[in-house]
């Protein structure tokens, strides 16, 4: 009896295998080929790229791309993009501005001891004096440009651009100007009208836009 228990289990594996099995072979079927099939080729980025510049070079293409990027370079190093949304000032208009930060995290020196602690807030006039005023100028307005130059010597304040080309006037006036890149100053001031000017007054920094020309109020 039991022969025959063992001998049926054997079989009703058996059965069990040759079900799974033919199920699995009868899924796995061969389709065939639906469409023409092609190696995988990767081309060597590098000897692709080495043999384009080869090619621009022997045609003149790569010393006319360079010539224009140092043309365009150069334009842009003459006269930068001017900051946006500033018009002359119209009336005089004056506010404080306080340079104070707040320290987001522990300062230590080299040696591990506290310099400034987290939350603190610190003001860098406290530490550094501003002496030259920072005068803000149109200098495409010729009026602007003569009433800063005027008014300013290059020890008694910088005068900085936010129009027009600084190299330009550097060569014409003998003196030296800079320029508000992207409006990063005046937009930390809150300048909206040229001329404006900057200038440490205490432990803050007294900005004011001031109205030159006919009715001037400064």
């Amino acid at each position: 009896m039991r022969r025959l228990l063992t001998a049926s289990a054997a079989i009703l594996s058996l059965a069990g295998s040759a079900l799974v099995f033919g199920a699995i072979r009868s899924e796995a079927r061969d389709y065939g080929q639906a469409a023409q099939a092609f190696p995988v080729i990767e081309p060597d980025l590098l000897s692709t790229i080495e043999a384009r510049l080869r090619a621009a070079e022997a045609s003149g293409e790569l010393a006319r791309t360079n010539e224009m990027f140092a043309r365009r370079v150069e334009a842009k190093v003459r006269r930068p993009n001017p900051v946006a949304g500033l018009t002359p000032a119209r009336q005089l208009r004056s506010w404080d501005f306080d340079p104070s930060v707040t320290i987001e995290r522990d300062v230590r020196d080299q040696k591990g001891n506290l310099i400034a602690a987290a939350g603190q807030k610190i003001n860098p006039l406290d530490f550094v004096a501003i002496r030259q005023d920072l005068v803000f100028i149109d200098g495409d307005d010729a009026e602007q440009l003569a009433w800063a130059t005027a008014r300013y010597t290059d020890l008694k304040a910088k005068i900085i651009f936010v129009r027009g080309s600084p190299i330009e006037q550097m060569t014409a006036k003998k003196r030296r100007f800079y320029f508000d890149q992207e409006g990063k100053l005046t937009g930390k001031f809150g300048i909206e009208h040229t001329p404006a000017v900057v200038t440490q007054t205490g432990k803050v920094m007294r900005v004011s836009e001031v109205v030159i020309g006919k009715g001037r109020a400064s």
